[in-house]
């Protein structure tokens, strides 16, 4: 490859540039095996930046789980230091994983998250059932959850919160899907600006819950014997064995347990983080969108991870200094909760109006990256046409487009006005209303971890392989690699454990995944017979 800069064609070229390596590396490029095959250059206009990237996948990471989660992982844990140490390693292990994903996403190009990535490490099949694992299963189930999530914030602020399976409940939060739908298919450009306003709201809910614990601090240290806030975290230590309260109103004694029974709780504290991290995939699925991705694309991940992290560590030690410590452990509202208890019922909803802003701005992220992922997999002929097609609903062209000048010189015709991919997030949209509908908010929780952590764990034991099979890839960003082993090794033991824990549900993800292959059979057969 020439060492001179050549124009930007789409995903390819910026994805393999590496401007610092030497010139005179050139004829070893020959010897490169090529990347998967990218139609088009890409379908959509690379207008995203680092900034971009980087609120993306803060609007994603930084949802219902900050808020929702804190409880189930401290009911696994025997103190509250020992919580904030599982907060730590999940959020360590999502960097691990997001690291490996911007070394695939800057050395194979290509849109569609981990599908170019399988497609090229293992071949077309694999690339295939991760395209259809995330379209029909993995993102359709993420916004049904993010959906239920904004009812019930909304409900839990008025005292209701065992209705969740009543009709009335699902059919709010299918309008709520509907109404992020057609929020994503005005443009990426409003999409983006939508999403940097709901970035912003998520830092304020932060700052406020960490704001709040910090005053309480200075209250507490000032005048020792005023009771305010939980004053646990002032009487207790933070990383000595507690007599824990579970939900349903049982005691855990960890001083009681035996080494398998407290490896079963870790496991399930560790899976409750992980799930909270979800979503620090997804700058990949943007990549092809960016400028410059070999530069923006790690750094957009190696600042947002971190910043998440920090935000995840601080809110929930604010939680443990607000709340007595047997509520955060009974409570799957821990925030209303505690600004509710500081503050009073007006701010207590006040704070569950923020939080459904936050699960508004993780919905919208999601469902802009869920189009681009059936764009990507219909420009690769594994879903009808129709998908792959923006800025309409349907396949045909308007009709201004069709009478559009010859004089174009480019000899095409005249781009909608929209560059959304309406008729992917359409599908989306169906599909999460139908898991709103027929699942509940654990079901569909472990049905996303299974499909999610299996072609993870497929993708960065890719990454390993390709160290050896080709280490003369371009790499512009290569992490230890001692980042993917871990991961790897992480990865697989969530899998095993959610088949392990949930067998029905495995079960349900392999169904998917044989109608998938039967599907994919189906339309290779169809196109060889079109092509004779």
């Amino acid at each position: 490859m020439p060492s001179t800069p050549e124009p930007e064609d789409g995903a390819s070229r910026p994805l393999l540039a590496d401007q610092r390596e030497s010139p005179d590396a050139g004829p070893a490029d020959d010897a490169v095996p090529p990347p998967a095959p990218v139609r088009d250059g890409g379908t959509f206009t690379k207008n995203l930046g680092a900034l971009e990237a980087f609120a993306i996948v803060i609007s994603i990471v930084i949802g219902s789980g900050i808020f929702t989660s804190p409880g189930s992982i401290d009911t696994n844990v025997p103190s509250p230091g020992a919580a904030l140490v599982v907060w730590l390693i999940g959020g360590i292990l999502a960097w691990t994983g997001a690291s490996t994903m911007a070394e695939l996403g800057t050395a194979i190009p290509g849109e569609g998250g981990v599908q170019p990535y399988l497609q090229y490490i293992f071949g077309d099949v694999f690339g295939f059932l991760a395209a259809w694992t995330w379209i029909i299963a993995v993102m359709p189930a993420t916004l049904a959850i993010l959906s239920i999530v904004f009812v019930e914030s909304i409900y839990s602020s008025m005292g209701v919160t065992d209705q969740a399976g009543r009709i009335e409940h699902k059919l709010f939060s299918i309008l709520i899907l509907v109404v992020i739908s057609v929020a994503n298919s005005i443009s990426t450009k409003a999409s983006t600006r939508l999403n940097n306003f709901f970035v912003v709201t998520k830092f304020v809910s932060i700052a406020a819950v960490v704001v709040a614990g910090i005053v309480v601090i200075i209250l507490q240290s000032t005048d020792p014997d005023r009771d305010i806030g939980g004053r646990d975290w002032f009487d207790k230590p933070w990383f000595g064995n507690r007599e824990v309260t579970n939900p349903d109103g049982s005691k855990t004694n960890w001083d009681g347990l035996g080494e398998w029974e407290i490896l079963g709780h870790y496991s399930a504290a560790l899976y409750g983080a992980l799930w909270a991290y979800s979503g620090w995939d997804k700058a990949i699925y943007v990549s092809a969108e960016l400028r410059s991705p070999a530069r923006q694309l790690p750094l957009a991940i190696n600042t947002a991870i971190p910043t998440i992290v920090l935000c995840f560590l601080t809110a929930n030690a604010a939680y443990y200094i607000l709340l007595p410590w047997d509520v955060v452990s009974t409570t799957d509202s821990v925030a209303v909760t505690a600004i509710t208890r500081l503050l009073g019922r007006g701010f207590g909803i006040v704070a569950a109006i923020l939080i459904c802003f936050v699960v508004a701005g993780s919905l919208l992220g999601n469902s802009f990256v869920a189009g681009r992922m059936a764009v990507a997999a219909a420009n690769m002929n594994w879903l009808p046409r129709i998908f792959a097609s923006v800025g309409r609903i349907g396949l045909k062209p308007r009709v201004e487009e069709a009478t559009e000048s010859p004089d174009d010189a480019s000899g095409t015709p005249r781009a909608a006005k929209s560059d959304a991919p309406i008729n992917a997030i359409i599908l989306s949209a169906i599909l999460s209303a139908l898991y709103i509908l027929l699942g509940n908010f654990r079901a569909l929780l472990t049905f996303n971890g299974l499909g999610e952590y299996s072609f993870f764990f497929l993708t960065v034991l890719g990454a390993i392989v390709l160290r050896f099979r080709e280490p003369e890839l371009r790499r512009p960003y290569k992490p230890f690699i001692l980042v993917p082993a871990v991961f790897t090794i992480v990865s697989g033991f969530v899998v095993i454990r959610g088949a392990f824990f949930a067998p029905v549900l495995a079960l349900v993800v392999i169904v998917v995944w044989i109608i998938g292959l039967v599907f994919y059979w189906v339309r290779r057969r169809l196109a060889s017979r079109q092509g004779a």
